[in-house]
């Protein structure tokens, strides 16, 4: 499995766990790896490919870089799945199968959900630049919001710190923002403190969870977030090399397996909270 990873994205952690559990159920040996820039990420698939692997799971948040490197996995008769992202273009080279949400539709679900909401001015804060996968969520956002304001914010999310300077100066900036939407986790935790900093009372919402934000759900520092499962992603990705080595299936016809959208709030957030704290959501 190689992915885009960044160090200290705790989202990516949550797709290890799975793609360990289903291995160890498989009784597979696992190599995981990561690199968050698609050339590197690419290096480390042909290595997959010239160490014969029995299968590779990658994910494709820049098709251009990662495409033909998939497409080459594929023509060597490895069996290859992606998750995560790359779902609009993975059938273009040769991928058999995917795992994830369609991220243009999980934005405008969220945006939806904001207009429903009364948000006026949302924040979008793309935590990597050229990351597909980002934009089409904050694209989504915009279409789902309809009439409301929408501005993009572009942060590193390798350094937190800088990224909730960011915010907390973009809030200062233009006190007319009522809602932050993060894409991740771990900066929708720093823009808790980037709010308080500020003085303003901007709520929150995110993409993606780890057991910090979903307590902070529970605790109400965070309204909700949109859950597209990534233990889910990394335990079907595994299982279905699995599969297509044992017996030639294909999980999924060629089609897309979705994971999400699913909403996590204080309606229903008691319901996974345990799961949260053992690394499953």
């Amino acid at each position: 499995m190689i992915t885009h990873g960044a160090p200290g994205d705790t989202f990516w952690d949550l797709v290890r766990k799975g793609a360990e559990d289903a291995a160890k159920k498989d009784n597979l040996e696992l190599r995981y790896s990561n690199d968050p820039q698609a050339p590197n990420q690419a290096n480390l698939v042909q290595s997959a490919i010239d160490s014969q692997v029995d299968g590779i799971a990658l994910t494709m948040p820049n098709a251009d870089a990662l495409g033909p490197v998939a497409k080459r996995a594929a023509d060597s008769g490895i069996p290859t799945v992606a998750l995560n992202a790359g779902m609009d273009e993975y059938r273009d080279y040769d991928v058999s199968a995917f795992f994830g949400q369609e991220e243009k539709i999980a934005g405008e679900q969220a945006g939806k959900r904001l207009a429903e909401e009364n948000a006026g001015h949302v924040l979008c804060v793309i935590h990597e630049q050229g990351n597909s996968s980002q934009e089409s969520r904050c694209a989504g956002i915009k279409e789902g919001l309809g009439g409301g304001e929408l501005d993009i914010l572009y942060v590193n999310g390798q350094d937190l710190t800088a990224a909730q300077a960011t915010m907390q100066a973009k809030l200062a900036q233009d006190t007319s923002i009522d809602w932050i939407m993060g894409l991740q986790a771990p900066v929708a935790m720093r823009a808790i403190d980037a709010v308080t900093a500020a003085g303003t009372n901007t709520k929150i919402a995110t993409f993606d969870t780890n057991a910090e934000l979903v307590d902070a759900i529970r605790t109400q520092k965070i309204v909700w977030a949109v859950d597209q499962q990534p233990y889910l992603q990394g335990y079907l990705a595994i299982d279905s090399l699995w599969l297509a080595k044992r017996n030639g299936g294909v999980m999924g016809g060629n089609r897309p397996v979705y994971t999400g959208p699913s909403f996590i709030d204080a309606g229903n957030v008691s319901n996974i909270a345990d799961a949260a704290q053992k690394g499953l959501r």
